[in-house]
């Protein structure tokens, strides 16, 4: 389970928390060797620390919850301005159909914790993807992959709905169809002002489609996100050339 930056254009702490690590490791992510104002800082930090959170989720929902908020509160005390989660970091299902089943809408009681949690950090949270009952609901039966942004408040300040599903055969796994239960986003969203700088917003597969970052770079996006949930085959045939 895997959310991560790409390539910001000013000097950037990030930190890496995953259950069980004792000592956070931390990086300085630069594409350019200077520094930036922000609208916000982070505590104690001369630069703005994000924490990237990583989890391994299954398909209890409140388990994984607990797991994420021990997480975002860790990188609250340690001074972080926003904590970034990965796909699906809400729950992994064990089929379609318990996909769909443990989907929830926006408004939700599973947002409606993050919110809470959001606000109680003072944090703001890159939910990277989270499985979304839209509108749409009753008459598709399929769900949104959704990116949502929460403020230190709490108010969602955006989503975005992964336009590119994964629709891949796997050999010696068989078929993974994220069209089964997912409907496509219908558009990309302008780049989000945080107090890490503006991100651009997309989801996993969404890397594989140069355009998509284009796009959001000549919107004005200073930081690419991918949160992403690669398999155990998927992931190390595929992480470093899709990364590079």
């Amino acid at each position: 389970m895997l959310g991560f930056i790409i390539r910001p254009p000013h000097q950037l702490l990030s930190l890496l928390l995953c259950p069980g690590l004792r000592i956070p490791r931390l990086s300085v992510l630069c594409a350019q060797p200077r520094l930036r104002a922000m609208a916000v800082s982070s505590s104690s930090w001369e630069l703005p620390l994000v924490a990237v959170c990583q989890v391994t989720s299954t398909p209890d929902k409140e388990h994984n919850f607990i797991t994420c908020a021990e997480l975002i509160r860790e990188a609250a005390r340690l001074g972080a301005c926003l904590a970034f989660l990965p796909e699906a970091f809400d729950f992994i299902a064990r089929n379609p159909e318990e996909t769909l089943h443990l989907s929830e809408p926006l408004g939700g009681n599973l947002l409606g914790e993050y919110t809470q949690l959001a606000r109680e950090c003072g944090l703001w949270l890159s939910l990277g993807g989270f499985h979304e009952r839209g509108q749409d609901w009753e008459q598709t039966q399929k769900i949104y992959n959704c990116h949502v942004i929460l403020n230190n408040k709490g108010s969602v300040v955006a989503t975005y709905r992964k336009t590119h599903l994964c629709d891949v055969e796997i050999p010696g796994q068989g078929p993974m169809h994220e069209s089964n239960s997912t409907i496509p986003g219908p558009s990309l969203e302008s780049p989000v002002s945080t107090p890490a700088g503006k991100i651009g917003l997309a989801i996993c597969y969404d890397m594989r489609f140069p355009e998509l970052s284009l796009a959001l770079v000549q919107a004005g996006a200073e930081i690419l996100t991918y949160p992403s949930a690669f398999g155990s085959v998927t992931g190390p045939a595929h992480w470093e050339p899709v990364s590079s």
